[in-house]
């Protein structure tokens, strides 16, 4: 079985898939288009066929690098194909017509919306929704490397996406159970509009979130 399936080949996923090879994993790639999956998985090598969405992801890991909406539909429509599996999600809810609030309601997450989609047997971890594209394919940012905040209720799911950042060269920290997602998906919100405020013309889509000890 391939340990690693990634649903979405856009900048996001071809970045976690760059330090998914990196760190020797087989790295089904699944897209829409199976010829973008098809040409990520030429660039990157990949050692596994590429598919579309729908195909059933044969990965212990599933990384869901698409929409949160798409998110939503992408575990709706797997349902039971998912059980067992450590489902992990990337999004971040951002209203992108207004640029201006979260799409989810107050006291949640996107990640907890997803989870309750999901059918029994599935654990949904979050990981990487702090992490940019450019950032994450290089696995650091000023020659440290990136922090892989992980948030999730099974302890053995996150172990696994915990391994999967450390043979990656990031750095993941666990940060407690699904209900930490509301601060991750808010505070990265906040970090998002930082990108594309022309007052922060320092800040170009290729920062990070990263705790520092003396």
């Amino acid at each position: 079985m391939s340990d690693i399936t990634i649903v979405g080949t856009g900048n996001v996923g071809a970045g976690i898939a760059a330090r998914g090879v990196a760190a020797g994993h087989s790295l089904p790639l699944l897209d829409r288009d199976v010829d973008t999956a098809r040409q990520l998985a030429g660039t990157l090598d990949v050692d596994a066929d590429p598919g579309t969405v729908g195909d059933e992801p044969t990965g212990d890991i599933v990384v869901l690098a698409v929409p949160f909406e798409a998110a939503e539909e992408i575990v709706a429509d797997y349902g039971a194909a998912l059980s067992g599996k450590t489902v992990v999600d990337i999004t971040n809810p951002v209203d992108f017509d207004t640029f201006d609030s979260l799409v989810v309601a107050p006291g949640t997450s996107a990640a907890e919306t997803i989870a309750g989609l999901a059918d029994d047997g599935v654990h949904v971890v979050k990981a990487f929704n702090t992490t940019f594209a450019a950032p994450v394919r290089t696995g650091e940012v000023a020659g440290q490397p990136l922090d892989v905040f992980i948030a999730g209720e099974s302890d053995q799911a996150k172990e696994k996406v915990s391994g999967f950042a450390s043979a990656a060269g990031l750095r993941p920290i666990d940060v407690g159970p699904l209900r930490r997602t509301r601060h991750l998906e808010g505070f990265q919100f906040v970090v998002m509009t930082l990108q594309a405020d022309p007052a922060s013309p320092a800040f170009n889509w290729d920062t990070a979130l990263k705790i520092l000890t003396p």
